[in-house]
Formats: C-alpha cells, sequence, structure tokens
C-alpha cells in the first residue's frame, strides 16, 4: 500500500478508526511513516501524538487497545480507514466513542423500528395503536400473526406480483420484531445465533 505522507508538511495522514463489526467510527488519530510501520509490525493501532510529540500506542496506558482487522487507503492515499476490535472504551473520557457515542450495532432502519415498536408496547394504548393491542393481546395473537403473513409471503412468491411479494415480506418482517420482542429479544439476539453458525 502507497501512503502518501509527503502530502503535509507535518507528514501525518489521518487515521479513521471504525469498529469492525458495528461500523461506528470510533476516534479520529494522525499516523507517520513510523507510526504505520509500529501498526502493522504490532497489530495494535499507534498514531504519532501531535501534543506528546513521539509515537502513542492507543492503549499504552489503559490497556484499552484497538486491535487492527484491516487498514485501508483511500483514493487519493493520504488518508486511513483502519478496522478494529477495540477492547474496552476508546475515549479516553471513558466513553465508547470520541463522541461520547454509545459503540452499538445498528441495523439502520430497522433498529429504528425495533425502538419505534418498544416505545408503542410501553406506551399502551391499544386503542390508537396497533402493536399495542397485538402485545395487550398476547403472545399468541403475536405468534398466529406472524404465521399468517409466513403463509402469504409464501403464496406471493410463487406468483410474479413483485409488489405484492415484497409489502408481504415487510408484513412479515414487521411482525417477527414483535414477535421477537414479546419473547424478550432483538434482532442482535438473532444476528448472534447467525454468527456463531459462520464460525
Amino acid at each position: 500500500m502507497t501512503i502518501d505522507f509527503n502530502k503535509n508538511s507535518n507528514q501525518l495522514v489521518p487515521a479513521i478508526i471504525q469498529d469492525h463489526y458495528t461500523k461506528n467510527v470510533l476516534m479520529l488519530g494522525y499516523m507517520n511513516q513510523e507510526a504505520y510501520d509500529k501498526t502493522v509490525e504490532t497489530n495494535k493501532v499507534t498514531f504519532f501524538s501531535r501534543s506528546k510529540n513521539r509515537l502513542w500506542t492507543k492503549g499504552e496506558e489503559s490497556g484499552n487497545f484497538l486491535n487492527v482487522v484491516s487498514i485501508q487507503n483511500d483514493c487519493d492515499e493520504d488518508t486511513l480507514l483502519i478496522h478494529v476490535y477495540p477492547v474496552g472504551p476508546t475515549c479516553h473520557k471513558g466513553t465508547d466513542t470520541c463522541w461520547g457515542e454509545t459503540n452499538n450495532q445498528s441495523f439502520g432502519f430497522l433498529s429504528e423500528l425495533e425502538t419505534v415498536i418498544k416505545s408503542r408496547r410501553e406506551a399502551g394504548n391499544s386503542e390508537k395503536s396497533y402493536v399495542a393491542s397485538l402485545f395487550e393481546k398476547g403472545i399468541n395473537k403475536i405468534a398466529q400473526k406472524v404465521g399468517e403473513e409466513a403463509v402469504e409471503v409464501v403464496i406471493e412468491a410463487k406468483d410474479d406480483n413483485d409488489d405484492l411479494f415484497t409489502n408481504e415480506s415487510a408484513d412479515l418482517l414487521f411482525h417477527y420484531l414483535i414477535l421477537l420482542q414479546a419473547k424478550g429479544f432483538t434482532l442482535k439476539d438473532i444476528v448472534k445465533v447467525l454468527e456463531e453458525r459462520h464460525e
């Protein structure tokens, strides 16, 4: 990999640190050639500290190392993206990221939908909320709805109407998320099982 350390007068390039598992950005640091070489050699992220004016391996004092999974260079060859498995919090202030965010795995809109389902269940207004009404009717009704939607997906899969198939698939997924919460689980629990099978 060719890295252009000479684009800046201080011969440093930005290194964006991203959690390999959650895909969250954890921090930004800077590397010179020596820091990069040590990172590759040890598989632990090492920066050049501008305040200390020396190499600094993240976690050298706290034990919260950033274990390297992969390193990518951008199209201009002057910015690194480093995927890591973090050991403990990344920020020196004790937070998961240097932006104070929690380093949780997210499934994009599906995670937002899980949050909406949870809030409507907790609000419990079954007269105005379809979700709340399902939870009120209990696990048997929720499981029945998942079964009904699964059958409808199978039926539409055998036809050629893509619009009906995708809509029924969305209904199935929506009701499955409700069923998961009714059983005390979330998508993360199911993904964990799939990952363990993959190993």
